[in-house]
């Protein structure tokens, strides 16, 4: 039968993977190799590679008498290529079969220009970049073998601002019945908006308690994750911790307290996406004071996550 007549079939990129990825961007040449076995001579009409790009999502909304789906997807592109072509029909013939044993047999294809989003799998939706080898045999359904790119959009990071310190503060003062304590502030500063996941986001901090209760610090990455439908006519919006820290307690009746804490970004976590119609990812660090017994004294710091932001500001000759 055919699937015993091919085993082992595999992909291989020639550009060096990364993190366990091979990494591909806009204009990239995607080459490498496809390799397979045949337990036995076998008539194979052609062997084609499609590389495919684009997006979708869905999701549901209302009771399960009344639901409502809602779904959007777009293309980016589809290519598609022959990596073995018989022309003259002597493969399929039975002139010219293939013999049993290994092939391998070198591709190569171009990723298009465009400003294409980054590969993501979400909770309601994903972008995806497939390449698809595909087998003809004569007289049988083509067998399909489709691997993932893992694509990146990158963003320009020389901009200055990204680059700059975020800063915020926040104060507020605790009321029991007709007591007020003194008043609870904190003054935080992130060293930059632009991090690459992997890396550790430094976030200091200065804190001053003239209450009656011990206040905690607490820094937390948060993703934040939105679809939507075609012209943004519905949408849907789902939030994600991904990492936290806690500090040390900052005790009642102190002030100018000044600490450091260390956020590290998981490297799985995603690349910020976007300006694109149905789907975008953002990030914000949140940092908190919880205060037993009261709400939580909060400042949000917006970044951006990217492939290994760099940043060379610009020499000024004298």
């Amino acid at each position: 039968m055919f699937k015993h007549a091919i085993q082992n079939f595999s992909i291989s990129f020639d550009r060096p993977v990364v993190n366990g990825k091979n990494t591909f961007s806009k204009g990239d040449m995607v080459s490498g190799h496809v390799s397979f076995d045949l337990s036995k001579d076998t008539s194979i009409t052609s062997l084609t590679m499609k590389m495919k790009g684009g997006a979708n999502v869905h999701w549901s909304s209302g009771t399960r008498k009344h639901r409502r789906y809602h779904n959007a997807r777009l293309d980016f592109f589809n290519l598609e290529s022959a990596i073995l072509q018989d022309k003259r029909g002597a493969i399929s013939s039975g002139q010219g079969k293939l013999p049993a044993g290994r092939h391998v047999f070198p591709f190569s294809c171009q990723l298009p220009q465009g400003d294409f989003p980054s590969s993501f799998h979400g909770i309601h939706g994903q972008i995806e970049y497939t390449l698809t080898a595909s087998i003809h045999r004569p007289w049988h359904l083509s067998k399909d073998f489709v691997t993932e790119l893992n694509f990146v959009n990158h963003i320009d990071t020389s901009k200055p601002d990204l680059w700059a310190p975020l800063s915020g503060s926040n104060s507020k003062i605790l009321c029991c019945l007709w007591c007020a304590s003194g008043p609870i502030t904190m003054t935080v500063e992130a060293e930059k908006t632009v991090f690459s996941p992997g890396e550790t986001a430094k976030i200091t901090c200065e804190f001053s308690n003239a209450s009656s209760r011990t206040a905690t610090p607490r820094v937390k990455l948060q993703q934040k994750q939105t679809f939507y439908t075609h012209k943004r006519v519905t949408s849907r919006m789902v939030c994600l911790p991904l990492a936290a820290v806690t500090g040390e307690p900052v005790r009642p009746n102190t002030s100018n307290v000044h600490s450091e804490i260390k956020l590290h970004i998981p490297s799985s976590a995603s690349f910020t996406i976007s300006n694109f119609s149905i789907l975008e990812v953002e990030y914000n660090i949140e940092v908190s004071l919880c205060i037993k017994g009261s709400h939580d004294l909060t400042v949000l710091f917006p970044i951006i996550l990217c492939d290994k932001p760099t940043y060379n500001p610009p020499l000024f000759l004298s």
